[in-house]
């Protein structure tokens, strides 16, 4: 969880990540804290939708790609050319996985 709350204010730390995985880690051994985690009121309908349904709402399809697609002139403004073809595998590869999740 903290983590993921990191990745908020850092820019190139997942946070959904971090939160998917807390769930799950909180359902195996503290039933009690998944439960707050589902009930919360910003983050548990999304992770309600991504367990049941394995869904990624329309704002955070468009969020998730817009932050990599982002990330590709950013990566090669600060870092250059090799390292710029990391975000834009990533991209090509998980981006129309992200886009066919179901809403």
């Amino acid at each position: 969880m903290a983590l993921g709350t990191l990745g908020i204010i850092l820019p190139l730390l997942p946070t959904v990540v971090f939160y998917l995985l807390a769930a799950w880690c909180f359902s195996k051994s503290h039933p009690h804290l998944a439960d707050k985690l589902y009930t919360h009121k910003h983050y548990g309908p999304h992770l309600v939708a991504w367990r049941d349904r394995r869904a990624i709402s329309r704002k955070g399809k468009v969020s998730a790609l817009l932050g990599m697609s982002g990330s590709v002139p950013f990566t090669y403004l600060v870092v250059g050319y090799p390292a710029v073809i990391i975000p834009v595998v990533v991209l090509v590869v998980a981006g129309p996985w992200i886009w066919l999740r179901p809403e």
